[in-house]
């Protein structure tokens, strides 16, 4: 009734600290700065989207955006949430930065909302989070 069961063993994974090895290279600055812009694309800012009966509720998360620097724009059954990181840091000085993470510049999100009633449109931004009904 119960007979051998055949197993199969990964050599790759009793090797698996020479190829960590080879793409420690990527985290070199110089990789680090040329894909900064693409990496940028993969911080945009995170949006949950909730069905309910009657309406849509969309929450982003918007830290560091001043109000004045976000827009939304309806059109064609889409919603836009658009944001601009400001960077506070005089461009005169001369930056000593060993290394920069933080995203300045703007970014965008646009989902299908389908039609909506714009008059009974809500949006509220406190804290750095952003809420739509």
């Amino acid at each position: 009734m119960f007979g051998l069961i055949p197993t199969f063993t990964n050599n790759l994974a009793t090797n698996d600290n020479s190829f960590k090895s080879i793409f420690d290279v990527f985290n070199e600055p110089f990789f680090q700065n040329a894909f900064a812009p693409v990496n940028s694309m993969f911080n945009a800012f995170k949006v949950d989207v909730k069905d309910t009966d009657n309406a849509y509720e969309l929450t982003a998360e918007l830290p560091g955006v001043k109000k004045e620097n976000i827009a939304l724009d309806y059109q064609n059954g889409y919603l836009t949430i658009k944001a601009t990181m400001q960077n506070e840091q005089n461009q005169n000085e001369e930056s000593n930065y060993i290394h920069q993470e933080r995203y300045y510049g703007t970014m965008q999100r646009s989902f299908y909302v389908g039609q909506i009633d714009k008059a009974n449109a809500k949006a509220e931004y406190t804290d750095g989070v952003l809420k739509m009904t």
